[in-house]
């Protein structure tokens, strides 16, 4: 069992870095994508951060319930922080606006 939880580990630290490709892949075929090496360290740290929360969620929460809108919950803030960061719309100081 131990193995599982650290298998599931591992996964979650090679994803952040394989998601991230994505928009490094399509950088070299459109000039819509510009990310800065501040864009790929930020959103890296929101994805290990989001996977970690997940992990520690499904580890230490029992009832099925409970975890299930824990898990919704740190999705939404995931998604929230990123489209905030992404196009500003809530004009916090975050998206630099």
């Amino acid at each position: 069992m131990r193995m599982n939880k650290n298998k599931r580990l591992i996964n979650i630290l090679l994803a952040a870095p394989l998601l991230l490709l994505i928009p490094f892949i399509a950088m070299q075929f459109s000039s819509e994508v510009n990310w800065s090496f501040m864009d790929f360290l930020v959103m890296g740290v929101l994805l290990v951060c989001t996977g970690l929360m997940l992990e520690f969620v499904i580890r230490k929460v029992s009832k099925k319930n409970i975890r299930i809108v824990l898990i919704a919950i740190t999705l939404i803030v995931f998604l929230l922080i990123w489209v905030e960061l992404g196009v500003g719309v809530f004009g916090t100081p975050f998206a630099g606006s």
